[in-house]
């Protein structure tokens, strides 16, 4: 029997204005006026988390603080973070922000980089002038096992320049070519690879850098291809784990 006082559903109804609140922006920084964050912006997508994109390169400017996002993701681009331009020396410089508020940060091959040197190591080309263009091997320590695992056995890498653990930094994964290739500084992570990219973002860079792929040591475009068949899948479980630990979210079933 009902109440006449009462309605059997007003425990269990949640007022709009009771819902949980948004959930805040992720900065991203973007190099070139048609770049993407690919797979990473779909996945926060996913999450809930809007994107709030900025080009620094274009005169895009950054924010003083962070207090309006849940953190901040650098990523590639064809600029070497020992190049004197404005907006290198001005994202560099701005890392200290999210390592002062202590937010999620997260450089990807040119932001890794960026991150390396904002702590004080040393960016610099391989000795035999080697490069990393396509999937490459490498291998987790014990510290990024513990961040999440398993690891993918490659991962896809662009680049002709690697950079120095930072003092005081924190080893994740491994390689050959480049050693430091994840590396872990309190909020901070810095990725040498390029987890974010897609089937599209391949055909993109494998044709418009196509010249790259005759570098020392660099794969050929069907290699990429050949090995994205083999290696993307892990590489994608991979990638949901780490963003879920990244933005200190349980793991998703």
């Amino acid at each position: 029997m009902i109440p006449k006082s009462g309605n059997r559903f007003s425990e269990k109804i949640t007022p709009k204005e009771t819902m949980s609140a948004p959930l805040k922006p992720i900065l991203t920084v973007l190099h070139r006026d048609n770049s993407t964050p690919g797979r990473i912006g779909h996945a926060l997508k996913e999450r809930g988390h809007p994107l709030d994109v900025r080009h620094p390169c274009l005169g895009d400017p950054l924010p003083e603080t962070l207090a309006e996002h849940a953190g901040a993701i650098i990523f590639g681009g064809p600029a070497s973070a020992n190049d004197t331009d404005e907006f290198v020396r001005r994202e560099t410089d701005w890392i200290a922000v999210p390592l002062k508020e202590e937010k999620p940060f997260l450089g990807i091959c040119l932001g890794a980089q960026m991150l390396a040197r904002h702590l004080g190591g040393r960016v610099y080309p391989h000795a035999d002038g080697h490069a990393e263009i396509g999937y490459y091997p490498i291998r987790p320590t014990e510290i990024g096992r513990a961040v999440c695992d398993p690891w993918p056995e490659q991962v896809y890498q662009w680049h002709r320049e690697g950079f120095d653990l930072p003092s005081g930094a924190e080893l994740l994964a491994e390689g050959d070519t480049f050693p430091v290739q994840a590396f872990r500084a309190g909020c901070a992570y810095g990725l040498q690879f390029h987890p974010e990219v897609t089937h599209a973002t391949i055909c993109r860079w494998t044709v418009r850098g196509h010249e790259r792929t005759f570098l020392p040591g660099a794969k050929r475009r069907a290699e990429h291809f050949a090995d994205r068949a083999v290696y993307d899948a892990a590489g994608r479980a991979w990638l949901a784990a780490f963003l879920n630990h990244w933005l200190g979210q349980a793991d998703e079933a």
